[in-house]
């Protein structure tokens, strides 16, 4: 049946099995920050859409609204799944969380059409649109609302080819309209039912652990199929003693269950998630970090989207910034084949796109189905199936874990999605710099891995070269710590795969020893910590800082940087005072190159650490950069086979049931401590 073929029928006629596919629903009164991405505010915060002249002048494309613009009050939501129209006003759910992402279900699933089905009371208008993958609007239903009515309205999902939605408006007569319940619906009988186990790796972030337990045991519906909530605890702050754990442990009905372990890292703490849902026979496993916010509503959408799946298929959530709640950190990402570096598989589409400024009817990229290659592990389900076939996370402690893992996968024909509609809230990337510090050794050594595993290019491409080029720019904005692990990843590599298992528990206690030598990683939070900066080269607080330079300039700029940096001699006075303060947002590698001293904030503003250039130590990191970097490029192929043919075996559960049980503190199924061994 197609779009325009769509039936109305009340709530008194008989109806065929239909399955609830996706309710919707709204935010608490304690969550209307959110409010945008489940009603659309349009206007609601002063920031009206562009009109068509106003986007032509920005170079924009302009956008038909299906609605107009209104303000989202908290006592319009009656509930979880109930709101208001005021008299005369229009809502539109075409919306982050309730519009429906048709193009997907199309694409991945055995389904051919859907219903929805809305419960009203009072007067007024339920309007139905749909988009195109280029987000171009067409209304496809308008049913009059009369008194107490359920509508029922049947859409083919044949026009979802490359893309497109579809949602629907209320509008209210003279009088109040009251929507009690809406859903999405797919024709019966239903898949049969499906266990997860959800699986949450923790280390020392034990309030947002419990803020997210509570959200779930609130939410028992989101929870119906979850036949156990694993915590994975790392750390030496215990969950397990924090107050309020035993409530919320009552009021999960036993489904909760906590090991300690020693701290293997995100990857060794997923592996062990993975590890146990197939020990307990769950057909699939949800891997959620700790540090973030969980729309509950995210854990049924996830399981029912994979349970129609035509082939068993990884499913992932959306991930939004924690600290500006309405901003979407990214729509879907890919591994560049040439770099080996995440990126954004449109190039229109927008990092941090912004739910209040431009909703789902506004933004045309969005209407696009984009197809990934990995989902990260924020929230991720994982058919076990898929796991006992392809094997656990591979041993790396942390980063590149999840990406991996899709490559894996999608090389044994297996799919990721990022479904729109399922998410969480989690700090994104651009208040952390991961890339400098502890994270960096990671960083440098999975993803040349990656690289050597599944690199189509020979010698891995750019990525080689961009990984020589980082270790310069590290050198240069004298971040030597950095650098240093950079070159023991690389070295690392070199050696091979084989003690990634038994390294996961000392890499990084070797590291942090090494970064405690280091002044460009000793972080001090009291401002007057630090000598006062020499005033004639600061402005306003922070540095003079330098421009970018040029693709015309940057060779005799780099040579003359590169000279100053590794022969010049430093002064006395710039030893014993630094010479400017820089703010994070200022900290480039072409304006630090350019001092021979200065305090740094750290990216999330706690502290600041004092940069100090040493030109003996710059020539050992550099040289020591190049003779491995010129060693990897000669054995790329041999180590590439090494890796490709090592690590499946290092995946097992085998392998990993032995490490687990080598750092395993205790599990809350089985009290007794099995080994302390590793404990931070």
């Amino acid at each position: 049946m197609s779009a325009g073929d769509a039936q109305t029928a009340s709530s008194s006629a008989p109806t065929a099995e239909w399955v609830t596919l996706q309710r919707v629903v709204f935010p608490e009164d304690s969550e209307m920050d959110t409010a945008p991405l489940y009603v659309d505010m349009g206007t609601a915060a002063g920031m009206p859409a562009p009109t068509e002249e106003e986007a032509r002048k920005r170079g924009q494309r302009p956008v038909r609204l299906s609605s107009s613009a209104r303000e989202a009050h908290a006592e319009d939501f009656m509930g979880r799944t109930a709101t208001r129209v005021r008299p005369g006003e229009r809502v539109s759910f075409g919306s982050y969380f309730n519009a429906f992402a048709a193009s997907y279900w199309r694409k991945w699933t055995t389904l051919k059409s859907v219903r929805l089905q809305v419960q009203t009371s009072g007067s007024g208008t339920l309007i139905v649109y749909r988009s195109n993958a280029k987000g171009s609007l067409l209304q496809v239903r308008n049913v009059r609302l009369e008194g107490e009515q359920t509508s029922e309205i049947e859409l083919d999902l044949l026009p979802f080819g490359d893309g497109g939605w579809y949602w629907f408006d209320l509008v209210a007569s003279r009088d109040e309209l009251q929507m009690q319940a809406a859903q999405w619906q797919a024709p019966g009988p239903a898949p049969a039912p499906s266990s997860v186990t959800l699986e949450i790796t923790t280390l020392n972030k034990t309030d947002y652990c419990l803020n997210n337990l509570r959200l779930m045991a609130s939410h028992p519906e989101s929870l119906e199929f979850v036949s156990e909530i694993l915590i994975v605890d790392q750390g030496s702050d215990k969950l397990a003693q924090a107050e309020g754990f035993e409530d919320v442990k009552a009021a999960l009905g036993g489904k909760l269950r906590i090991i300690e372990q020693s701290n293997l890292g995100g990857s060794g703490g997923f592996a062990r998630g993975m590890f146990e849902a197939c020990e307990n026979g769950s057909d699939y496993v949800l891997l959620m970090d700790d540090d973030v916010v969980i729309e509950p509503e995210s854990i049924s959408r996830l399981l029912t989207f994979a349970n129609y799946c035509r082939k068993p298929t990884i499913v992932g959530a959306h991930m939004f910034d924690l600290h500006h709640r309405t901003a979407l950190h990214t729509f879907g990402e890919i591994v560049s084949p040439s770099r080996i570096q995440p990126e954004q598989p449109l190039e229109e589409m927008e990092m941090g796109h912004d739910f209040l400024r431009s909703n789902l009817r506004q933004t045309p990229w969005m209407h696009r189905r984009v197809d990934v290659d990995y989902n990260g592990w924020w929230m991720c389900l994982i058919p076990t199936s898929v796991i006992r076939e392809i094997g656990l996370s591979m041993p790396v402690f942390i980063k590149w874990d999840d990406a991996e893992y899709g490559l894996r996968a999608k090389a044994h024909g297996y799919q990721t999605v990022s479904l729109p509609g399922a998410a969480v809230w989690h700090v994104s990337w651009g208040d952390k710099d991961d890339l400098v510090g502890w994270q960096a050794y990671f960083h440098a050594r999975n993803r040349l891995m990656v690289a050597l595993m599944y690199s189509p290019f020979a010698r891995g491409g750019k990525a080689v070269l961009g990984a020589l080029f980082a270790d310069l720019k590290h050198t240069l904005s004298m971040q030597y710590a950095t650098a240093q692990g950079r070159v023991w990843a690389v070295k690392d590599i070199l050696d091979g795969p084989q003690e990634l298992h038994a390294s996961l528990a000392s890499t990084l206690p070797r590291i942090r020893e090494m970064l405690a030598t280091h002044s460009d990683t000793v972080y001090l939070s009291d401002p007057e910590a630090f000598p006062e900066a020499q005033k004639e080269l600061s402005i306003g607080g922070s540095s003079a800082v330098a421009g970018r330079p040029s693709l015309r300039n940057i060779l005799p700029w780099g040579l003359k940087t590169l000279k100053r940096q590794l022969l010049a001699e430093v002064s006395s006075a710039d030893v014993e005072r630094p010479q400017a303060r820089i703010s994070h947002q200022d900290n480039k590698w072409w304006s630090v190159s350019q001092f021979d001293s200065a305090v740094v904030s750290n990216a999330d503003g706690t502290g600041a650490s004092w940069y100090k250039r040493n030109p003996k130590l710059a020539r050992t990191l550099l040289k020591d950069s190049a003779k491995n970097t010129a060693q990897l490029v000669r054995r790329w192929d041999d180590l590439a086979a090494e890796y490709r043919a090592t690590m499946p075996t290092l995946c097992t559960q085998e392998v990993w049931a032995h490490t687990f049980a080598q750092h395993t503190i205790s599990d809350s199924r089985t009290p007794v401590a099995v080994s302390t061994e590793g404990e931070e």
